[in-house]
């Protein structure tokens, strides 16, 4: 498929592609007359790049994710080096989080000091 029809297949734009082929993570082949070429493994590539952007991950972080599937893998996870992303993914979380509440700690004792009758909200579960 050429490139048009991957972005539209993705969800992604044309310049994106061409991003994700600039940093090598994807790869297209080229026609003779230098269209870019992708398969449906590309497809695969790109979906699976775009989920792992869409919850935070950075392009650096989906590298290994890609070499995951371009071995042959079913899914960019099952991999240790993969596994390894996602372990130091869910640390930085857990890291913002606590720091969050610090602050949020924080805020809540300032609103407190400035106004003594006010009621805070509840705190309300993810």
């Amino acid at each position: 498929m050429r490139i048009g029809e991957l972005a539209r297949r993705a969800g992604v734009s044309t310049r994106a592609l061409r991003y994700y082929e600039q940093q090598g993570l994807i790869t297209a082949r080229r026609t003779a007359n230098g269209y870019r070429e992708y398969g449906e493994a590309d497809l695969k590539l790109v979906t699976e790049i775009r989920s792992l952007l869409g919850v935070g991950f950075t392009l650096e972080d989906a590298r290994p994710f890609v070499a995951c599937l371009r071995a042959g893998h079913e899914s960019g996870g099952s991999c240790p080096e993969s596994v390894a992303v996602y372990q130091r993914k869910l640390a930085e979380i857990d890291d913002e989080i606590r720091t969050l509440l610090t602050r949020r700690a924080e805020v809540a004792g300032q609103l407190t000091d400035a106004c003594p009758g006010c009621v805070l909200r509840k705190q309300e579960e993810p």
